[in-house]
């Protein structure tokens, strides 16, 4: 074992057994798929009156394998690409720190995936068959995030690809497996979601700015440099907030879904980490409330919409 090896292990308190399959799920980034179907769901039963837990539980379990399946690709098409090496910050390192064979990780994001197709049947059967193309569709896209020639996480798109998918898609389908119908509101009130699990991404790609410009990528922050990104991400949650802010004041959203508000503190807190920080690892907190924020935002609108409608 190198001393770089054991010094990334320990500064990331990276730890053996268990954790290894842990971090490979990426745990960080699996708020982007339960949040989505928490508030489309949510929204459902507040505005038709409904809620199947079987078709909840199915399409929260579906969410969440495809996310960790994506992240397993990217472990392993980063990896072959020569992106990840031991020292590499924000992956799960499960190929170069902890010597998993590449082709476990890529076969158990196939089988995660399996999964997902199983459950997404279900849904089908229950629901519409036209759920099963926009499934497939979503399916495709997570694949071909890093794999494929030409990867969407290489490009500028990376951001608002995930955001529209994980938000805008998964929260109009959350909706529409329980009430068979969609609305122009359920679209409103995705936008927010998608902009923090678009910031999710952003923020992954400052961290990762220096590492991915040397290897090719073009990502949004690589275009803009680390200063304007910063400035671009939190122009990212100023326009989630007033979009908020906005709903209420029209009556797309409760009044109680004021409470959302309070992760602007964690939001403030990721542009004051980004700001001190200079390398991958000293960006690390700001990577991780980015996350937080969004399951926060996230969680407290969902309450606020189970506990309007108990009201």
């Amino acid at each position: 074992m190198t001393e770089k090896k054991v010094n990334i292990q320990e500064a990331l308190n990276e730890k053996p057994g268990f954790q290894v399959w842990w971090r490979l799920l990426r745990p960080h980034t699996l708020t982007a798929a339960f949040v989505p179907v928490f508030v489309g769901s949510m929204y459902a039963l507040l505005v038709e009156d409904v809620f199947h837990i079987g078709l909840f539980i199915a399409m929260l379990l579906a969410s969440l394998l495809i996310q960790a399946a994506t992240n397993m690709f990217n472990e392993y098409y980063d990896f072959v690409r020569g992106l990840d090496h031991e020292g590499s910050v924000g992956i799960g390192g499960t190929i170069v720190r902890d010597g998993i064979a590449p082709k476990t990780i890529l076969r158990l994001g196939f089988a995660f995936f399996g999964i997902a197709i199983l459950l997404g049947v279900y849904i089908c059967i229950v629901t519409s068959w036209w759920i099963a193309i926009i499934g497939v569709f979503s399916m495709l896209i997570g694949y071909l995030y890093t794999a494929g020639p030409y990867p969407i996480a290489y490009t500028p798109f990376g951001e608002v690809t995930s955001g529209l998918l994980m938000g805008t898609v998964i929260i109009g389908i959350s909706y529409f497996i329980q009430t068979m119908t969609i609305t122009k509101e359920v679209i409103f009130i995705s936008i927010p979601v998608a902009i923090f699990i678009g910031a999710i991404m952003l923020s992954n790609n400052i961290r990762d700015l220096d590492n991915d410009k040397t290897n090719g990528r073009k990502t949004i922050a690589i275009l803009l440099g680390k200063e304007k990104a910063v400035q671009f991400l939190q122009l990212m949650f100023t326009v989630a907030y007033i979009l908020t802010i906005s709903y209420i004041g029209f009556g797309i959203l409760p009044l109680l879904a004021v409470i959302s508000l309070f992760s602007v503190i964690k939001a403030q807190q990721v542009i004051k980490a980004f700001k001190a920080g200079e390398t991958p690892i000293e960006m690390m907190p700001a990577m991780a409330a980015t996350g937080k924020t969004n399951t926060i935002y996230g969680l407290l609108l969902g309450v606020s919409l189970l506990l309007t409608y108990f009201i």
